[in-house]
């Protein structure tokens, strides 16, 4: 079979079309450290490496959403450490007007202080991060507490009663009202589970559980053992600047304040209550970091999965890209001299 001039430089130009091509394939590996660039070039890599890209995806998802949680959980324990240094400075202040002989004027001036502590635990239960009251539950733009203006004070004997006096099985008529939901926020750490990322203020400061209130028929009183810690220091208050101390079985139990001993009981029960709470959200705060762990390990084992489908060996490429280069030329001398050939050579 004849072979013409045609069909060899259309071998030739093949050949030249073939090491060029795949040349220019490992340059670009070179150059992006990646094996292909289109599904193309490795049909049976392309599932692995997209799914293990949306595995990757989802894990970074995880920790973003876990480390914003948990920085929202250092700040929510910011604020109950105020809360814990409050009590137990009203606790002081409570011992002191106890124990000390005391002036009405003096007493006053205490009564100020608590007046002052009463404002800043205030301030706590309403506090926010990042422009979201922390404890409204799932209502976050709307503030927790606010001050009851049907509150009232007086003793159930007093004359001058307008609204119903204070009763610490009515939250109706305590000093401040909660205007958010029993309902806290969960994140999920891992597929399928949950966890709860804060506290409500009906639960941290008004001793209801999330249970009570989500089924409804208020009004309510605080769960056994627990209390409505902005009532404690507002009575306080009220015990000191009337020169209150009488305690559960004195007469001056049904005066204002109902008597600076009793409260200083219902201190005890708020400290233990804002602990209690605090230790709660601390063993959360730990399970968010294990879990931020487990998906920091995850995406490293997912990083090298990804790497063994679609990342290029540098040396290896380099050596090839060497090797395809000297192919290169060596087609380009040969082509040179075949073009040369005339069948006059051989005249």
């Amino acid at each position: 079979m004849k072979v013409t001039d045609g069909t060899t430089y259309r071998m030739l130009q093949t050949n030249l079309g073939r090491i060029s091509t795949r040349l220019e394939e490992l340059r670009n590996q070179g150059a992006t450290g990646v094996k292909f660039n289109k599904p193309s070039d490795d049909p049976a890599a392309i599932r692995p490496v997209l799914t293990t890209r949306t595995q990757i995806s989802s894990t970074e998802r995880y920790l973003e959403t876990m480390g914003i949680s948990l920085d929202k959980m250092e700040a929510t324990d910011g604020h109950l450490d105020h809360v814990e240094n409050i009590l137990q400075r009203v606790k002081e202040i409570s011992i002191n007007a106890v124990n000390g002989a005391l002036s009405q004027p003096d007493m006053t001036v205490l009564a100020d202080e608590v007046g002052q502590m009463r404002q800043e635990l205030l301030d706590a239960a309403n506090g926010m991060v990042d422009g979201k009251y922390i404890f409204s539950g799932y209502n976050e733009d709307v503030k927790p507490f606010i001050e009851n203006p049907n509150y009232n004070p007086n003793p159930p004997t007093d004359p001058l009663n307008l609204n119903p006096p204070y009763d610490p099985a009515d939250s109706t008529t305590w000093p401040y009202i909660y205007q958010g939901t029993p309902n806290p926020t969960e994140l999920e750490i891992t597929p399928g589970e949950y966890l709860k990322t804060n506290l409500t203020g009906n639960d941290l400061f008004m001793g209801i559980s999330n249970d009570v209130m989500q089924a409804g028929g208020g009004p309510y009183a605080s769960d056994p053992g627990r209390i409505d810690i902005l009532s404690v220091l507002t009575r306080v208050e009220e015990a000191l600047r009337a020169g209150n101390v009488g305690n559960v079985s004195d007469a001056n139990e049904v005066g204002a304040g109902g008597g600076l001993k009793h409260q200083m009981e219902n201190l005890d029960i708020a400290a233990d209550q804002n602990r209690r709470l605090r230790s709660q959200l601390g063993n959360r705060a730990s399970r968010v970091e294990t879990a931020m762990t487990h998906q920091e390990d995850v995406l490293i084992d997912l990083d090298q999965i990804l790497s063994r489908y679609q990342d290029a060996d540098a040396i290896e490429t380099f050596a090839e890209i060497t090797k395809q280069e000297t192919a290169f030329q060596a087609a380009l001398s040969i082509t040179s001299k075949v073009s040369k050939i005339s069948i006059l050579d051989y005249f």
